[in-house]
């Protein structure tokens, strides 16, 4: 094994705070009152990729720029209502974010989120102090792209080789192993089969963190 100097880029919905439920909500009503419907088997084909990467997947077609930028608005408006009311947080992610944070790593949020809906959700759950920065990827190219990730790993000075990023999706552990990082996948919704292309998966974060940077050869952190 050996020590390396970590950094740990994190994903937001379905990986720090379970918000799965309330994304589902907040499209369903948000496309509805513009007079589309959305179920839910449409809505798992999108999720976890950018507002405006799925928006034509929900509504079968895409809108122009005006229309696109008013349902968003709505979708994003009825989410923070939905989300600070009923999202909770991933078992045992404060742990890994303490122990992350004691160890001197350091760590940063790097989601398809707008920027509002992370500052609203870690200064809800008060997580903001073991976090570097916020990196938003709402106007970049959607996850499985590596844009996310290699905008983020810029504001490091560790080596790309050298972060890890925290994903729960299918997309998310493509983009940051097309990015040229470690990735640690964690089954909140889906079977750890399906994350297979990460380095590890674990089911949530009760399973210290030591113990899964020792099961990808690191010691020492």
């Amino acid at each position: 094994m050996k020590k390396i100097k970590l950094g740990f880029l994190w994903d937001m919905d379905g990986t720090i705070v379970d918000t799965k439920r309330a994304h589902f909500e907040a499209w369903r009503d948000a496309v509805k009152s513009f007079g589309y419907d959305l179920d839910h088997e449409t809505f798992e084909v999108g999720f976890g990729r950018t507002n405006r990467a799925i928006l034509p997947i929900y509504i079968g077609f895409k809108p122009d720029q005006d229309l696109a930028d008013e349902i968003i608005k709505v979708k994003e408006q009825l989410f923070r209502k939905i989300a600070l009311e009923s999202s909770t947080l991933v078992a045992g992610v404060e742990s890994w974010l303490a122990a992350a944070k004691k160890a001197g790593i350091p760590q940063a949020i790097a989601s398809s989120a707008p920027i509002g809906n992370i500052g609203a959700l870690m200064d809800h759950f008060k997580l903001n102090q073991y976090f570097d920065f916020f990196m938003s990827g709402a106007n970049l190219p959607a996850k499985p792209e590596p844009d996310v990730f290699l905008e983020a790993a810029q504001q490091f000075d560790q080596k790309i080789a050298q972060l890890i990023v925290i994903e729960d999706s299918v997309a998310g552990v493509k983009a940051g192993k097309s990015a040229g990082m470690q990735c640690i996948g964690v089954a909140t919704h889906l079977k750890k089969s399906e994350l297979a292309m990460a380095d590890f998966v674990v089911n949530d974060f009760t399973m210290p963190l030591v113990e899964v940077l020792s099961e990808l050869g690191i010691a020492g952190f």
